[in-house]
């Protein structure tokens, strides 16, 4: 089996051979972000728009003044002619580095991971998913940080409720799942998505990106759980996923053949995204 390789800071490695510190901050008190996206055909795809989040994300959490654009790019491309894989993501992490008192910022370590990853499918998931609703709100929410601690711990809850994953809301007022944001198609025709409290997707931003091309009229705002309840329709998406359209939540049945033609036009404008020069 082909072996293949990352950078930790400076350091080309063996995925094997990689790995972090006990004393790093990211180890001790789990103090870092990240950003993540695939790799297609030898192109990153929407590689400024994750290194522009990234930039932001570090920015937040005091971890930029490490990172240096144009040394990122030439070490995502060098990996990216080395491992030649066909499909496959990649993950920036920038942790809080080592820490000898283990709480204090000190000199951000930073890591390059390029794996295998299988490709969304080719068109939209058939069906829909389940989702169960959990009120909870995460922290630096607009920040793409390591922290998934209760979306790993609620696992086991979200099972015995027969979901497939969780959408987080505060009082009433949804803001995004675990991994995805999430998307309704209101009964006449409007696509909506929360404006705040959550982690703006790539995705997400593309999906508006295409909406607004194709004459769809999407509105970012606050969406309440009963309005999810009566949508005509609602997806959600991410990096991995694409879209995936949602079919039950909270036992209440969303999914209707009138949101099934927008979902479509969006799927394929999306595709089509991917395949054009950046």
């Amino acid at each position: 089996m082909k072996e293949h390789f990352s950078y930790i800071g400076d350091r080309l490695l063996e995925n094997r051979e990689a790995g972090l510190p006990i004393g790093d901050l990211a180890i001790q008190r789990g103090y870092g972000i990240f950003d993540f996206f695939r790799v297609q055909n030898k192109k990153p795809l929407f590689l400024d728009d994750h290194l522009e989040r990234l930039f932001n994300s570090a920015k937040c959490m005091r971890l930029d003044h490490v990172l240096d654009r144009n040394k990122l790019e030439n070490q995502i491309f060098d990996l990216i002619n080395r491992n030649a894989i066909e499909h496959s993501g990649m993950r920036i992490l920038v942790t809080g580095g080592d820490a000898n008192d283990g709480y204090s910022i000190q000199e951000p370590r930073i890591a390059i991971v390029h794996q295998p990853l299988a490709p969304p499918p080719s068109a939209l998931p058939q069906g829909g998913i389940r989702l169960v609703s959990y009120e909870y709100q995460r922290q630096l929410s607009s920040v793409k940080t390591t922290d998934y601690l209760m979306a790993i711990w609620l696992q086991p809850w979200m099972k015995e409720n027969k979901a497939d994953d969780v959408l987080y809301h505060q009082k009433g007022s949804i803001s995004e799942c675990p991994r995805s944001n999430i998307f309704i198609i209101t009964k006449d025709l409007k696509l909506v998505t929360p404006e705040a409290g959550m982690l703006a997707g790539i995705t997400r931003k593309n999906i508006i990106r295409a909406a607004i091309k194709l004459n769809i009229d999407v509105e970012e705002r606050i969406v309440s759980l009963q309005e999810v309840f009566e949508a005509a329709g609602a997806f959600i998406c991410s990096t991995t996923k694409r879209m995936v359209p949602v079919s039950i939540i909270d036992g209440n049945n969303i999914q209707s053949s009138s949101s099934a033609g927008m979902m479509e036009m969006l799927w394929k404008e999306l595709t089509k995204m991917e395949e054009a020069p950046e």
